[in-house]
């Protein structure tokens, strides 16, 4: 039998009787990081990395059942060594290692490829059997370096401070807000965040992170001059809503991998985007898969249909496990509307 299989409630591992980032209640749950869409509420157990635990609890209750193991610190559960290293998707994401009869599986949970600054980076993982994300597996993603888009991102808010409009950046608001937070430049101005955005990023400081200090946006007046050439962090459900109304005429941008399709900015109504994404591109998934060295290769979310064909024809052995990860973070909704009507 595999060493991980798929089941109604997520990815299951018989031989040590736990799951991975399940999405139904179950009693051992193992947890890549702490994006909703993998790590959620109602089981009985948790284990999980340990620089990712303040986040879990902070989003699944203080009160869960959460074991943790430092990055490369290995347990032994019913004859399954688990242990976890770093996935450079956010802080405390990790990949899992499972080591069983002589055979090692690595689920990969999300992960990119280009160190941040903000989290662990990315470590290739050697296994037989890799199980991959594919949120953006098709060739024509393709990120540029970070440094370019932080540039971008700067001269956009210099350039309407200039002009005494606050600037609007929609960002998911944990992971990417504080990923631009640590790479833009903070001397241009002000910075004012959403609700969602401050307790994130209280926990990125409080485990070694350097932000520069925020403002939550609701303690500044809409007359104060500050608000005019502030740049302000806020996820992209605050969009259109009556939250926004404080900012007056503003100018607003969003970043996010999903940038890289045609249309995505003219449909979300905004006035910049910023291809920005805290998940691997074509690049970097075909490295990370080469690095692991496995010749079995299992694609979970996103393009799965289209990377397993692309690595059957480069001989390896694929397929797709079918899962319901990419359903929370609210870039990836845009993708599924974007995509509908075929790729660009």
């Amino acid at each position: 039998m595999d060493l991980v299989i798929s089941r109604p409630e997520g990815l299951y591992c018989p031989a040590g009787d736990f799951y991975i980032d399940p999405w139904r209640p179950v009693e051992r749950a193992v947890i890549t990081h702490a994006h909703g869409d993998h790590a959620r509420a109602g089981n009985q157990h948790y284990l999980a990395a340990a620089p990712g635990e303040t986040i879990l609890r902070a989003r699944l209750g203080q009160d869960i059942n959460l074991q943790t193991l430092r990055y490369g610190e290995r347990l032994l559960h019913q004859g399954v060594f688990l242990s976890f290293h770093p996935a450079g998707h956010v802080l405390g994401s990790a990949q899992i290692r499972l080591e069983y009869g002589g055979e090692v599986w690595v689920a990969s949970g999300d992960y990119k490829i280009e160190p941040d600054g903000t989290c662990a980076p990315f470590e290739p993982v050697r296994c037989d059997t890799f199980i991959t994300e594919s949120t953006f597996g098709l060739p024509i993603y393709r990120w540029q370096p970070q440094a370019q888009v932080f540039a971008e991102i700067n001269q956009w808010w210099q350039a309407n401070a200039s002009v005494e409009k606050t600037s609007v950046l929609f960002c998911y608001s944990l992971g990417k807000a504080q990923r631009i937070l640590h790479g833009i430049d903070a001397r241009v101005g002000p910075i004012l965040v959403h609700p969602a955005v401050e307790p994130i990023n209280r926990i990125y400081r409080e485990a070694g992170v350097y932000l520069p200090p925020t403002i939550h946006a609701a303690d500044i007046k809409k007359s104060d001059p500050r608000m005019r050439k502030a740049l302000v962090l806020a996820p992209p459900s605050a969009a259109n809503s009556s939250w926004m109304r404080r900012f007056g005429d503003y100018s607003d941008g969003f970043a996010s991998g999903w940038m890289r399709v045609r249309g995505t900015r003219r449909r979300r109504g905004v006035d910049r985007g910023f291809v920005l994404s805290d998940h691997a591109d074509w690049t970097g998934l075909l490295w990370a898969i080469k690095q692991s060295g496995a010749q079995r290769i299992m694609v979970t979310h996103g393009s799965a249909g289209a990377l397993v064909r692309h690595l059957r024809e480069q001989g390896l052995d694929a397929m797709a496990f079918d899962t319901q990860y990419g359903n929370d973070e609210e870039d990836v909704v845009i993708a599924k509307a974007e995509l509908v009507g075929g790729l660009p």
